[in-house]
This record gives C-alpha cells, sequence and structure tokens, in this order.
C-alpha cells in the first residue's frame, strides 16, 4: 500500500501554476536575496535536525529530481550533447540561473567539466573552505540522467565560495 504524500512533486501544479492568475502584477520574477533567504534557512534547520550530512544528501537528492523536471521542462528535445548543451546554456541565462559553459568534455560522452558563473547559489558569497551547491550537483545529475538514460556521479570542484568565482563540476558516467 502506497503511503500518500502531501507536497507531492508535480511541475504543473506546483512550479508551473498560471502565472496570469497567480500573481498578475508581480509575475513570476523575485529577488536572488528571496531565493536565498529559502534555501539557506531551510538547510540550516536541516543540518540542525540532521547533521551536515544528511542536509547535503537531502539537498542533492531534491536537485536530481528538480534537473530531471527541469529536463523534461525545458531540454527534452535534445537529441546530442552538443544540442543539450546549448538548451542548457540558453534555459539557464534566460531564468537567470547562471551562465553555464562545457569546459571539457570527453568524446565517449562518459566525463565532462561544467562552469557555471554567477550561480544562483552562491555568486557573491563570502569565502569559506567548502563548496557549497550540493543542490546543483543533483541537479546536473538528474539532467545528464535524464538525456542519456545511464547514472552519472557529480560533483563540484570549485566554487565561489571557495574562491574560484565561478562554479566547476566534473560529471563522470557510472560503469554500467
Amino acid at each position: 500500500m502506497e503511503t500518500q504524500r502531501k507536497y507531492k512533486f508535480d511541475w504543473d501544479n506546483t512550479v508551473g501554476a498560471d502565472m496570469q492568475v497567480a500573481r498578475p502584477s508581480l509575475g513570476p520574477n523575485t529577488r536572488i536575496e528571496v531565493y536565498r533567504l529559502f534555501q539557506f534557512t531551510l538547510r540550516d534547520v536541516l543540518e540542525q535536525h540532521y547533521g551536515t550530512e544528511a542536509a547535503d544528501s537531502l539537498f542533492r537528492e531534491a536537485g536530481v529530481m528538480a534537473g530531471k523536471a527541469f529536463f523534461e521542462k525545458f531540454l527534452s528535445g535534445a537529441d546530442n550533447v552538443s544540442s543539450l548543451t546549448v538548451k542548457i546554456h540558453e534555459a539557464f541565462t534566460q531564468l537567470g540561473i547562471g551562465i553555464f559553459r562545457v569546459e571539457s568534455a570527453e568524446t565517449d560522452n562518459s566525463r565532462f567539466i561544467f562552469t557555471v558563473d554567477e550561480d544562483l547559489d552562491c555568486s557573491g558569497l563570502a569565502d569559506t573552505a567548502d563548496v557549497v551547491c550540493v543542490y546543483d550537483e543533483g541537479f546536473i545529475r538528474g539532467v545528464l540522467e535524464c538525456f542519456s538514460g545511464k547514472g552519472f556521479d557529480v560533483k563540484e570542484i570549485d566554487c565561489w565560495c571557495t574562491g574560484s568565482r565561478t562554479c566547476r563540476f566534473e560529471a563522470k558516467m557510472l560503469a554500467s
């Protein structure tokens, strides 16, 4: 017997609400401070209750779910890696997520290095010793898995918060 969930994600009934009805005056946009207020307070509460590792794991898992939904909504017409990267770049720029680029790609499409400049999650934050974009790790993983049908491991290897001034992610296809 499946447990009914109160907050099950569904693009059309949550994210994709009709903005003409929902926000006829304000529309779909808000400021980055509001997004970060939500993200970092939620992250803080999760960390206080469950610890840093569990909070990161939950954020990464949510990122995977979001990346898959994002792929279906904005990227599903991509039929090769080149068209996928163009579509990601255009969608990230249009939606204000960041400036997405492919730094390197192995010819068999099993390993990529991606960068995101002006990242929504962290650009402009204070330097720390830690990469902070675990949600983005999951997001990129979700996009790649939806596109390829194969598993990926995605790790942030450079972050604004470590002094890099760009977020850099390494994506490796998992062995079957």
